[in-house]
């Protein structure tokens, strides 16, 4: 498998399942929006760097409208240049 890359989806099944077992007896609570908080900061983050500051390339990239992107910069108060 040399040269070949691993998708971000098998990453994040690991990260979870190691999640999960560090809980041991302790069920999480609400873990799919505990997720996505933790996950959807540093993805917004991480593609506006990539589009150097720019809302409407990042927005395309990312799949969501300008206005939905503005709104999740505000949510997670994320600096914008």
């Amino acid at each position: 498998m040399a040269g070949r890359k691993k998708p971000l989806r098998v990453h994040v099944k690991k990260t979870i399942r190691r999640y999960l077992k560090d809980m041991g007896a302790t069920e999480p609570e609400n873990l799919y929006q505990s997720l996505l908080s933790q996950v959807e900061p540093p993805l917004i983050e991480e593609t506006l760097k990539f589009t150097g500051g720019n809302q409407s390339r990042a927005a395309k990239i990312l799949g969501i409208t300008r206005n939905t992107l503005r709104e999740r910069i505000r949510r997670y108060r994320i600096p914008v240049d």
